[in-house]
């Protein structure tokens, strides 16, 4: 699993502060490259200097911020990512839509890791459910290593239908997730399309 602590993490983060710094000093400078006083600048060269200090910022925050996603579920460890294209490669982190009951009527941008990929082999061994002993769980293995294990029940009493299916992953498609015992992810919406994933890196 790649380490969400990578110097091109740190690098993007840097910058971001620098970013930040930049926008809280903004309103300022341009302030002070538009004010008046008894030896003003001519106002052709003030609103040049505004201009000037002003169109870098926002050009800047037009590139970087809409890259960097929030992440909402506590089940996975991190705050915020960014897009990182490239191929996507055994526990990066990926973001897509989804569209289930679960979630609301609503789609949602969800933030996982991509734990088990095409040629892997994926398998599922149901046991008897840890909440209700008549019902069965789904625990997960990719390549024999364990990734995790679904639920019959929600907090709320809500049946879980989990996913049912063993075998090599086809070309173009993953299984997504968490190690996080409740996390919402392929355990019970079962393989997501490549295409529909973006490759993302932490941030924070």
């Amino acid at each position: 699993m790649r380490s969400p602590c990578s110097a091109s993490a740190e690098m993007l983060g840097r910058h971001l502060a620098v970013l930040r710094n930049l926008l809280i000093h903004l309103p300022r400078a341009a302030a002070s490259a538009l004010s008046q006083g008894p030896r003003e600048t001519p106002p052709r060269r003030r609103l040049g200097l505004a201009l000037l200090v002003a169109c870098p910022a926002a050009l800047a925050a037009g590139i970087v911020m809409p890259r960097l996603a929030i992440v909402m579920s506590p089940s996975i460890e991190a705050w915020v990512v960014t897009e990182r294209p490239g191929k996507i490669g055994r526990g990066d982190y990926v973001r897509f839509t989804l569209r289930h009951s679960i979630a609301g009527p609503a789609a949602v941008q969800v933030t996982k890791h991509a734990l088990c990929l095409p040629g892997d082999r994926l398998e599922t061994r149901e046991r008897p459910s840890l909440v209700l002993r008549t019902e069965v769980d789904g625990w997960y293995f990719c390549n024999g290593e364990f990734l995790g294990a679904s639920m019959s029940r929600a907090h709320n009493g809500m049946r879980l239908d989990h996913l049912r299916w063993s075998g090599v992953i086809p070309p173009g498609m993953a299984y997504v997730g968490s190690r996080h015992p409740r996390g919402f992810d392929s355990r019970y919406f079962g393989l997501v399309p490549i295409g529909r994933l973006m490759r993302m890196e932490r941030v924070l």
